[in-house]
């Protein structure tokens, strides 16, 4: 019988990994020693691409059969940023009055540490009759440009037939204490590089020039003047906003040459990125035919609007949440984008974990007592789904 795992010393020895995105420092190695200890079998997955870090991913399954739950999470953490203005070193797991500082704390090494000891308990109680499978899909590229993280595991499952039936990824969810909030979905996000030409002259001599500013300034009073939408079920209105505006002029007396600006629209699932893509070209032509010039577009799409519409998963995890904690939670697509993204093409996800409000931050910090109950929680989420079939799949 497998020994049980201490989630709350398994997250202080997962911190003590530097694994800031794409380092591994070790972290999965930790990792893969207490999932092989509850005899799950493991694979390390790294993957590469030409300009892109090498990253080390972790796959992980206990058992064969099906129905097959997933949990989904990532091991590489932030920079922790000065590290003066930590009360500790941020890569030295400390408990101070029942809280666990350390970079990773919240986002999310303690909520994978939570599972493993939800797994090592589930272990101990169904040993080789589990009905189905657990598998862990671990990634260490979730904070950096998620290439060689995620979407490449994914692809590897299907090609291997590990498709699981269901995923709960472990994200700090929760707003303000463990067990408020459970993400069902989230809201799309794409980046957006607009730049308008001209040509470059003397302040004094405008007629010698082409000004680029004020077809910028039409273009973009045109996509901010008016609401994308008044929100969508289950989803908040769709925003744009205008991160940067900027010519390169340094100059008080010279109309530039060019004029860049750049803007991020959050969308729910009344729009695409395509479509989105497709507004965004039909105002600068419109601006173009009216006002002359040129310019360039550049749309980057980091995750499409989804929705796991409630009931089923969502349920499963609430009904866990409210046995432990006594909560009901808020099933919410609040936030911004996470490895979900990827995972709803292949099956159901929802996201719980911590109350985040630390993540990202200087003194990152978890207390330990939230870390206990959610591997409560995780352990009654896996007993209940192999309980009824799988959700019957």
């Amino acid at each position: 019988m497998p020994n049980p795992v201490d989630p709350i010393a398994l997250a202080a020895e997962l911190i003590r990994r530097p694994s800031v995105t794409p380092v591994d420092a070790g972290a999965l190695d930790v990792l893969q020693a207490a999932l092989d200890g509850l005899g799950f079998t493991c694979r390390r997955l790294p993957f590469s691409e030409a300009g892109t870090p090498d990253v080390d991913n972790l796959y992980a399954r206990f058992g064969t059969a099906a129905p097959h739950f997933c949990f989904a999470g990532h091991m590489d953490v932030v920079p922790p940023g000065e590290a003066a203005l930590w009360d500790s070193d941020p890569f030295t797991p400390v408990i101070r009055d029942g809280v666990l500082y350390g970079r990773g704390a919240n986002d999310m090494k303690s909520a994978i540490a939570a599972f493993v000891a939800a797994a090592g308990r589930l272990r101990e109680k169904h040993a080789a009759s589990l009905p189905g499978s657990v598998s862990l899909l671990i990634t260490g590229d979730e904070e950096g440009p998620a290439i060689n993280g995620t979407v490449k595991m994914l692809d590897w499952l299907g090609r291997n037939h590990e498709r699981p039936d269901h995923c709960l990824v472990g994200e700090p969810t929760s707003a303000e204490r463990l067990g408020d909030m459970i993400k069902i979905g989230r809201r799309g996000s794409m980046n957006v590089t607009l730049t308008f030409l001209g040509i470059q002259g003397h302040v004094a001599y405008p007629g010698r020039a082409d000004n680029p500013m004020p077809r910028l300034l039409e273009t973009l009073r045109r996509l901010t003047g008016t609401p994308l939408d008044g929100g969508a079920a289950h989803f908040q209105p769709s925003n744009l906003e205008v991160t940067s505006i900027d010519t390169g002029n340094t100059a008080t007396n010279v109309i530039p040459a060019s004029v860049t600006a750049r803007f991020n629209i959050r969308f729910n699932t009344r729009h695409t990125g395509l479509s989105l893509g497709g507004w965004i070209r039909n105002h600068c032509e419109e601006v173009k035919a009216a006002m002359g010039g040129k310019y360039r577009l550049e749309i980057a799409v980091s995750g499409e609007a989804f929705l796991t519409p409630p009931g089923g998963l969502s349920s499963l995890v609430s009904d866990a949440v409210t046995r432990i904690t006594g909560l009901t939670p808020e099933l919410s697509t609040t936030g911004g984008t996470s490895d979900a993204r990827f995972i709803k093409d292949h099956c159901p996800v929802v996201e719980f974990g911590l109350a985040g409000q630390t993540q990202h931050k200087v003194n990152e910090q978890v207390p330990v007592a939230d870390i206990a109950a959610l591997a409560d929680i995780y352990e009654e989420v896996l007993l209940n789904y192999f309980e009824t079939g799988g959700l019957t799949r």
